[in-house]
């Protein structure tokens, strides 16, 4: 994932409270076991904005390696997996992006990265679900993972799957503040949603960052 909107204008675009713990930005590389920013909202939907490690620590994990690494959800799943299915129900968040990243592979079997975003240049929120983890000898962490679905039609040359994309008039029915129905929002966006442009294998490397990242490596946007 890529990151550059300030805190500030994320907690006035969710019109949350945010956290004083942030992760730093820009960050054009962001990491599965890094801090993202989330959203919350509580019983009484009041939201806020605060940092949770990407990567969802199931609570009978001992620590936090104690079994696969789980960045995302599926949505056909979610509801009956035993990681997943409490969390959807009553944990529900959004994870906020500038833009993420897909990779295809070329001739030779290289790995080819492609950089997502909207094509309206807003930011991206997308669907998660949190858990908040307690180890053994008693320390907390706050973990989340991105709900995905199939890829709609124009995002299959690049992948099968993709994230839960939310608009705006849907956040509070994610979030939990609405009438219940919050399964119908996982779906994939429309075919002219999202636009990208292949970038440089240097986002390959989780040591890799600053803007260089996202920037075209060819005339070839939306084009493979």
């Amino acid at each position: 994932m890529a990151l550059t909107l300030p805190p500030d204008a994320m907690a006035q675009l969710f019109a949350a409270a945010p956290a004083n713990d942030l992760p730093s930005v820009p960050n054009y590389n962001v990491c599965p076991t890094t801090q993202v920013p989330v959203v919350t909202s509580d019983a009484t939907a009041t939201r806020k904005l605060s940092a949770m490690r990407w990567g969802f620590i199931p609570k009978w994990y001992k620590r936090p390696s104690g079994g696969p690494l789980l960045i995302n959800a599926r949505a056909e799943t979610i509801a009956e997996k035993p990681a997943f299915r409490d969390a959807a129900r009553t944990r529900r968040a959004i994870i906020i992006a500038t833009g993420f990243y897909e990779w295809t592979k070329d001739a030779e079997g290289g790995r080819d990265p492609w950089y997502i975003y909207r094509s309206d240049a807003a930011p991206l929120a997308f669907a998660a679900v949190w858990q908040d983890w307690t180890d053994p000898e008693g320390g907390r962490m706050q973990t989340c993972a991105v709900v995905t679905t199939g890829a709609n039609e124009s995002m299959q040359a690049i992948h099968h799957r993709m994230p839960v994309i939310l608009n705006q008039q849907d956040w509070p029915l994610w979030l939990g503040e609405a009438d219940k129905g919050a399964a119908r929002l996982m779906i994939a966006a429309p075919d002219d949603l999202l636009s990208w442009h292949r970038v440089s294998r240097a986002v390959n490397s989780n040591r890799a960052s600053g803007p260089e990242l996202i920037i075209p490596l060819a005339q070839d946007a939306k084009e493979i």
